[in-house]
């Protein structure tokens, strides 16, 4: 696999797809272990207008999804299939905001793998604004087949 992954190749890897897909490159991959993506947040994310108005800032919840669809990268291609399978999302624990996140931001987000399983895995998720962390929070997701319907478009 060669990186930096862009949008096209994170697409064929996980199901998400614009506005919700919020990993813009794959920049750094340790099959199993490690992963680092980018999010450049920009002034066109469909939650600027509300979120709130005059000071936008990222949801922290969208901050939490960013480094799991990263993680899910990590898990997906260790599959060795991924374009048949789906992560979903099990629990958050110690979840953390530290700073906020504002367009004009690039989010560079870390996540590495604490335990792995069959069809669960656990990763802790560090995500950066330059040399500040922003947030963190450990992750736990289920490996799922996904629906033929879904795997084929």
């Amino acid at each position: 696999m060669e990186l930096p992954l862009d949008s096209v190749a994170i697409q064929k890897i996980l199901p998400h797809r614009h506005p919700f897909l919020l990993v813009d490159s794959i920049v750094e991959y340790e099959a199993g272990k490690r992963i680092v993506g980018i999010k450049n947040v920009t002034s066109t994310e469909f939650w600027v207008p509300g979120h709130f108005p005059g000071r936008p800032l990222m949801p922290g919840v969208l901050i939490i999804e960013a480094l799991a669809q990263t993680g899910g990268v990590l898990v997906l291609l260790s599959t060795g299939s991924p374009e048949t399978k789906l992560l979903l999302f099990a629990s958050v624990d110690e979840g953390r905001f530290r700073r906020p996140v504002t367009p004009g931001d690039q989010l560079r987000l870390v996540c590495e793998v604490l335990q792995a399983r069959s069809s669960v895995c656990k990763m802790i998720g560090r995500a950066y604004v330059g040399e500040h962390l922003v947030a963190e929070g450990t992750v736990l997701c289920k490996v799922v087949d996904r629906p033929a319907e879904a795997a084929q478009s």
